[in-house]
């Protein structure tokens, strides 16, 4: 069994005036490499703020969190930075595309924080984009794209550094439901081909596509059922 997350009795408090409040009250998690898992819970049951955890775009209060082997429970920002870079990417509910910049450039951003050589990054965006199936549309800006293509781009980018784990936030959250499963079906193609995805949703029938909902209330996992 390689595991890409071990998460250990992680609690996250956030200081509101006098008051502490406790968001995540001691969880315990493992994911393995090449899983399909959606994290769902109702609003306020911490969903968001393990999805910033296991983003590294936090770190807990306490416990302790190894992403690959590694323990970046008490990294600093930088480094936390650098392994958001090369370990995880990430599909917003907003897409997060820069709107004056190709298909191509977008999908290509994270290389350049890595260094890639300009070479190197125009070859590896193109073969992704080829992958998300928008090939010709790579020299389109955003608002020359539908709302499915642009979540395309955005899964392209979320790919292009090879990443341990691709973390989407409410992937489907600003599509018709057609498009919904296009991206969908596009998210299995993905994890075909042994990609490690966590889908955080609250939509059950978008949880339905993965092969495990891990469900969360008051800051606690509620249930961990295996679906597939």
């Amino acid at each position: 069994m390689s595991l890409v997350i071990k998460i250990r009795n992680i609690v996250r408090n956030f200081p509101l005036g006098q008051e502490v409040v406790k968001v995540l009250k001691g969880i315990d998690l493992d994911i393995e490499r090449g899983e399909y898992v959606a994290l769902m819970g109702p609003s306020g049951s911490g969903k968001s703020t393990l999805m910033n955890l296991l983003g590294c775009l936090d770190t807990p209060t306490s416990g302790t969190y190894e992403l690959n082997g590694k323990d970046v429970s008490n990294m600093t920002q930088d480094e936390l930075a650098e392994i958001r870079n090369k370990e995880i990417g990430f599909v917003f509910q907003t897409f997060n595309l820069l709107p004056r910049t190709t298909a191509l450039d977008n999908v290509a951003l994270p290389m350049i924080y890595a260094g890639t050589s300009k070479e190197e990054r125009k070859k590896r965006a193109e073969l992704v984009l080829k992958q998300v199936g928008l090939v010709d549309r790579m020299d389109h800006k955003p608002s020359q794209l539908s709302g499915g293509q642009r979540q395309r781009v955005a899964v392209g980018r979320a790919l292009v550094n090879k990443p341990s784990i691709i973390l989407a936030d409410e992937p489907t959250g600003n599509l018709d439901s057609q498009t919904s499963l296009e991206i969908m079906a596009l998210f299995k193609d993905i994890h075909d081909q042994g990609n490690t995805v966590i889908i955080v949703t609250h939509e059950e029938d978008i949880a339905k596509h993965t092969h495990r909902i891990i469900r969360l209330i008051d800051g606690m996992v509620s249930s961990d059922e295996r679906i597939k």
